[in-house]
């Protein structure tokens, strides 16, 4: 809904004494050249840019667009610059509290102000994906006919949250989360501005370090806990926020962890050799470390899968599409609910039974191939689909296994410098026994017998 005299008369006071207002919101970017990370939308000619009015004239008017991305990377920033810059009529709705019936309201009056004196609104929808499809088939109209500009914003995969008609008639711009040099400028730049705390306190290289942990890409989460720490170490008489300081407000320990540095690579080390052990306690341990120390889910989410494959290969064949599952999910959710996730895949992985036979055999074949022992395709299995072929001998005395009653052919299939080599030895640790009998089984019948 449009503001009432109450909310404008709220948002003036705001204006004129903003130090009532909590940080995030004071150190909110008023232009888009002042918004930090997010380079990748904000090029000339963006859509973000022709939402602002720069180069949206014209018949090809700016486009309705579904902003993506986690909670912090600047969603609803984006969307408040978009209403302070553009000379369009701004409205905001959430879907949290908002149904139909505030939309059609809001579509309604976009219509009148068009109509009546040629001025274009913008609607922004925060969290849309809380919206029913009933309540976003009611934005179709508008969207299609260009009646609002639609700025939606959404934490969750529009591809499984909202619906295909709405999706195709918006552009779909992905956030990503911001890095720690994004969230450092953005702390510099509430310590020392003058609409934040006006270097009234310093900030120590390792509580920003923690700082930066504890934010975790998360441009609020980052504003809320420098204000809360700041606030208390200016009511204790302090120049600067200690590492205590901060500590004790947001009331979390800063775990001795630097992620460029040899603990970044021994915890990492630890985690997957606990998982390569079967101590499933261990393995939770170090990955509640990384977690912690701010790690990206997805570095966790890739060694997980290499684990997957490496430790545990075919004696559990679900470890792998596990692994890969957790990964997906890691990059659709980010922290903090991706910690479940993770959590979830590290516990399977370390129950899971072991064997390292998949390593070994592509590092045995490897070993051959950069020893040179490769040698000519047998002229039998060679391509025999282009016209000479035959004449060449290619695909010439070629057995297709699937003539066979048991489906499979005796017949050489690897080259003769390499034709008696067995690379893969399958344990017998759990599933992986089945691929032993078959292995056992398959040889035999190509003709392969152990002398």
């Amino acid at each position: 809904m449009e503001p009432d005299l109450f909310t404008a008369a709220a948002e003036e006071r705001q204006e004129k004494d903003p130090a009532g207002s909590p940080l995030a919101v004071r150190m909110r970017p008023r232009t888009l050249d002042e918004v930090v990370g997010q380079q990748h939308l904000l090029k000339p000619g963006s859509p973000l840019r022709r939402l602002v009015g720069e180069g949206a004239k014209g018949p090809a008017g700016p486009s309705s667009v579904i902003l993506w991305g986690p909670p912090g990377t600047g969603k609803t920033t984006l969307a408040y610059v978009v209403s302070k810059a553009t000379n369009k009529r701004f409205v905001e709705l959430s879907a949290i509290t908002a149904g139909v019936k505030e939309v059609r309201a809001v579509i309604e009056g976009a219509r009148r102000a068009t109509g009546g004196y040629g001025k274009e609104t913008v609607l922004f929808l925060d969290e849309i994906h809380r919206f029913s499809k009933a309540q976003q088939d009611s934005l179709l109209p508008a969207v299609e006919n260009r009646w609002v500009t639609l700025i939606a914003a959404t934490t969750e995969n529009p591809y499984f949250s909202i619906i295909s008609p709405l999706l195709s008639r918006s552009l779909l711009l992905t956030l990503e989360p911001l890095t720690d040099d994004d969230v450092r400028g953005l702390l510099k730049r509430a310590l020392s501005d003058e609409r934040g705390l006006k270097d009234a306190v310093g900030l120590p290289e390792d509580t920003e370090a923690h700082l930066l942990r504890i934010a975790g890409g998360d441009a609020r989460r980052a504003l809320t806990a420098l204000e809360a720490a700041a606030g208390a170490a200016l009511d204790q008489g302090e120049s600067e926020i200690s590492l205590q300081t901060l500590e004790q407000t947001v009331d979390r320990a800063a775990v001795k962890y630097d992620r460029d540095g040899d603990q970044h690579y021994d915890v990492a080390s630890a985690l997957i050799k606990s998982i390569r052990g079967s101590d499933v306690d261990a393995a939770l341990h170090y990955l509640a470390r990384m977690i912690e120390a701010g790690e990206d889910p997805r570095f966790i989410a890739r060694r997980l899968m290499i684990s997957a494959s490496e430790d545990i290969g075919l004696a559990d064949p679900n470890a792998l599409p596990i692994a890969v599952a957790a990964a997906q999910a890691v990059a659709m959710i980010g922290f903090p609910e991706a910690a479940l996730t993770l959590s979830h895949a590290t516990i399977a992985l370390a129950l899971a039974p072991k064997s390292n036979s998949a390593t070994t055999a592509i590092g045995a074949a490897l070993d051959d191939v950069r020893k040179g022992l490769a040698g000519p395709v047998p002229p039998h299995l060679r391509d025999g689909h282009y016209k000479g072929a035959a004449k060449l001998g290619h695909a010439q005395g070629y057995v297709y296994p699937h003539d066979l009653a048991e489906g499979i052919a005796e017949q050489q299939y690897a080259p003769d410098a390499i034709k008696d080599r067995e690379y893969y030895e399958p344990t017998r640790h759990g599933a992986e026994a089945r691929f032993a009998d078959a292995v056992e089984w398959t040889r035999k019948h190509l003709g392969r017998r152990r002398s």
